[in-house]
């Protein structure tokens, strides 16, 4: 597998996905809870279905992916939690949720960019992706819909670091922001890390993913302290595991006027307003 080099200067911002995809805003009454009957029926049949036994034998035959840990999920399946991963794929990363969180349907905390081709929109939608919101409009609504998913007992992911960096074996440092949801809810968070490894007989990577937690929010902090609290337990969980990794075919460096860096040299905690 021939790797890539990948030249970044804002760790927390530059982006490697490659999709070019043309943006387009979300209509101001855009809904985040179809309510037809109808389109729900066919949304838990695509996903459960279709989608999810393809996920499975993607990953399988992709990356030999392996996941560890999905018994920690178990005791939560009814009551609704929130996940937690490292953004190092485009289609791994949108097809791992299904898989672990199975027999529950996980909703995907996702750019706008997910859901802006027109024929792929509403399939997008109906297997899982929550798309940020782009107005002020819909913000009211998008917090709404994610309390009302995690209390009705769904999963929500989350990939804490926003842009995908591919086949990347560290853990990026991010922000304490997307933490507010369990700490609002009172939900536990778990993280997912997936490592690499070079596969042996069919080139490439190998991929395994570790499920880390419960990790409840410290009720006897500040809300501000709850979050920044539970990004560190994740956080650490997450850099702890991405340790196992052993390969990557791509290079990622620090592009300076001085000589190039690597990225752990980034500090883990950086100032936030939260």
């Amino acid at each position: 597998m021939k790797g890539k080099t990948y030249y970044y200067t804002d760790p927390l911002n530059d982006d490697f996905a490659g999709t070019n995809i043309n943006s387009k805003q979300l209509p101001p009454r855009y809904s985040y809870l179809p309510k037809s009957r109808v389109r729900r029926a066919v949304a838990w049949f695509l996903h459960h279905i279709v989608a999810t036994p393809i996920c499975y034998v993607y990953l399988k035959i992709s990356c030999g992916q392996k996941i560890v840990g999905r018994k920690k999920l178990k005791p939560y399946r009814k009551s609704g939690y929130f996940l937690y991963g490292n953004h190092t794929r485009a289609a791994g990363d949108a097809f791992t949720p299904s898989v672990a969180a199975f027999p529950q349907k996980p909703y995907i905390i996702v750019n706008p960019d997910a859901v802006s081709i027109p024929l792929l929109k509403r399939v997008v939608e109906d297997l899982g992706a929550m798309p940020l919101p782009n107005s002020w409009t819909l913000q009211k609504k998008f917090v709404e819909a994610i309390e009302t998913r995690v209390n009705n007992g769904n999963v929500i992911v989350i990939y804490p670091e926003a842009h995908i960096w591919p086949l990347y074996t560290g853990i990026r440092r991010f922000t304490a922001n997307s933490f507010a949801y369990p700490v609002n809810t009172s939900k536990p968070a778990f993280s997912f890390t997936t490592t690499y490894r070079k596969r042996r007989f069919f080139g490439g990577v190998k991929a395994t993913v570790y499920i880390d937690g419960p990790f409840f929010p410290d009720a006897s902090l500040t809300k501000k302290e709850q979050k920044q609290d539970l990004r560190n337990r994740v956080y650490f969980a997450m850099e702890e595991r991405s340790k196992l990794s052993t390969y990557s075919p791509n290079s990622f460096i620090l592009r300076t006027e001085e000589a190039p860096a690597p990225l752990e040299a980034v500090p883990a905690y950086p100032n936030e307003s939260v």
